[in-house]
C-alpha cells in the first residue's frame, strides 16, 4: 500500500497568512529564487578552465491574487503606508495544505513590502469575482518542510 508521502502534494490547497491574519488567496506566483555565477580561474590552474562559483542570490517578486471583500483596504492601505514609510516590511507565510488541512510545506517571504497593486478588471458582460492582485518585493524565501 502506498504511504501518504508516495503521493505528490496538490498546489489548489493553501492559507498565505499577512500581518498575523490568515488572508483568502486564489493565487500565489513568484516562490522562485536563483543565484548568480562568478566565472573564476586561478592563475595557476593547469586546465586553463574557468570554474563557477556561486554568487550573489536573487528573488522574483512575489504575486498575490485575491478576491476583494467589502471594506477590505487593507492591500492598498499597506502599499500607502509604504510610500510614506519605506522601512515598513512584513513577513508572509504561505503554507501549502494537505487533505487534513495541516500545513506540510511552509514558504516564508522575508521583508516583503507592496511594489504595485492592481485592481479588478471590470466588465459589464461577465459575472466574475472581482480579483485583486499585489505584487511584493522582498529579500529572500525560505522553505520549511512541516510535519
Amino acid at each position: 500500500m502506498a504511504e501518504p508521502r508516495d503521493w505528490a502534494l496538490t498546489s489548489f490547497h493553501f492559507t498565505v497568512e499577512w500581518g498575523g491574519t490568515e488572508i483568502s488567496a486564489q493565487e500565489v506566483t513568484g516562490l522562485s529564487l536563483s543565484t548568480e555565477f562568478i566565472e573564476y580561474r586561478a592563475g595557476n590552474d593547469p586546465t586553463f578552465v574557468k570554474q563557477k562559483v556561486p554568487g550573489l542570490k536573487s528573488f522574483e517578486n512575489i504575486t498575490v491574487k485575491k478576491g476583494m471583500f467589502r471594506g477590505d483596504v487593507d492591500f492598498y492601505t499597506w502599499y500607502e503606508d509604504v510610500q510614506s514609510n519605506p522601512n515598513r516590511r512584513e513577513n508572509i507565510v504561505i503554507n501549502l495544505l494537505d487533505e487534513e488541512h495541516n500545513p506540510v510545506m511552509s514558504w516564508t517571504i522575508v521583508n516583503a513590502y507592496p511594489i504595485k497593486i492592481s485592481g479588478p478588471d471590470l466588465n459589464g458582460e461577465n459575472n466574475a469575482i472581482a480579483v485583486e492582485t499585489l505584487e511584493l518585493a522582498h529579500e529572500g524565501i525560505t522553505l520549511e518542510a512541516v510535519g
